[in-house]
């Protein structure tokens, strides 16, 4: 994937090199029911709502990005898909969030087998400091339970880093320290333990915040080939990552969803003054 320029002017947004009509995904998806969809969800923290009535879906296959301010709620949001956000002391969501139809918020569904359906990736790479890059990776199958599943473990974990665009870098040093690699080398063998598990949902949390522009062209590279394998939602402050590897880009401010649609049409021709004036750089 290469870099695609944007004017330097404060009042142009970054516009997309490739129309969503050209991903092979959409045409193909256009009528598959939504993988994920949030309905009338509500997130708070004590009794501060840190997202206000948000309904939004996200169909099989296809990169969503979430844009705002600082403060706006993308990140909550994000971890209400995977009930990550009810762990916070205090905090708690009400709507409806479903996962292949199925709802997520009921007292049936284990969280902790739930996230195994659902990867997430955070800002700064968790690689577990006292493994090898093997044992990083292997260790997501074995937590899920499912490292006897017809496979060699070595199999898995090689095919995972492969998805992630590691193995060439990594083949010679699986049992090295995780610590060893360079940052964004770290970030994607934390996706790459996300994926070992073969997820219907991947969610990243700003996964290029703290790497360098090499590190994060490879991120987004990866995220931009990951389509049509894998339902991946990303937070984002960068428009220009937006524009670059998403299908969908929903824009959020103080805790409310003000608009989505396919991503040339959200950053060319926005429905919202709201959202107008923030991709063209007026406020955020």
């Amino acid at each position: 994937m290469t870099e695609r320029a944007t004017a330097s002017s404060t009042v142009s947004a970054p516009v997309p090199a490739q129309s969503t009509s050209q991903h092979p995904t959409n045409t193909a998806r256009r009528h598959v029911a939504p993988r994920v969809v949030l309905q009338n969800l509500v997130a708070r923290y004590g009794s501060r709502v840190a997202v206000r009535d948000v309904s939004l879906d996200c169909q099989p296959g296809i990169v969503t990005a979430i844009i705002g301010p600082s403060g706006c709620g993308k990140s909550t949001l994000l971890r209400c898909v995977n009930r990550l956000h009810e762990s916070v002391p205090g905090a708690s969501a009400s709507g409806s969030v479903r996962i292949d139809g199925d709802e997520i918020y009921t007292r049936t569904v284990d969280p902790i087998r739930l996230r195994r359906r659902i990867g997430m990736v955070f800002q700064r790479p968790t690689p577990f400091p006292t493994l090898s890059v093997f044992e990083n990776v292997a260790a997501g199958i074995r937590a899920a339970g499912d490292a006897d599943r017809g496979e060699t473990l070595q199999t898995r974990v090689e095919r995972a880093l492969g998805r992630a665009g590691l193995w060439e870098e990594v083949r010679d040093r699986l049992h090295g320290s995780a610590l060893a690699l360079s940052g964004g080398q770290q970030q994607r063998l934390c996706i790459a333990r996300a994926l070992a598990v073969e997820p219907q949902v991947l969610l990243l949390d700003e996964p290029t915040a703290s790497l360098d522009p090499l590190g994060t062209q490879r991120i987004e590279e990866l995220v931009y080939e990951l389509r049509g394998t894998v339902t991946v939602i990303i937070v984002t402050h960068n428009m220009q990552q937006a524009a670059r590897i998403s299908d969908v880009t929903a824009f959020m401010l103080e805790g409310e969803l003000v608009e989505h649609s396919a991503t040339r049409a959200l950053f060319t021709t926005p429905q919202d003054q709201r959202t107008e004036a923030y991709v063209t750089g007026r406020f955020g």
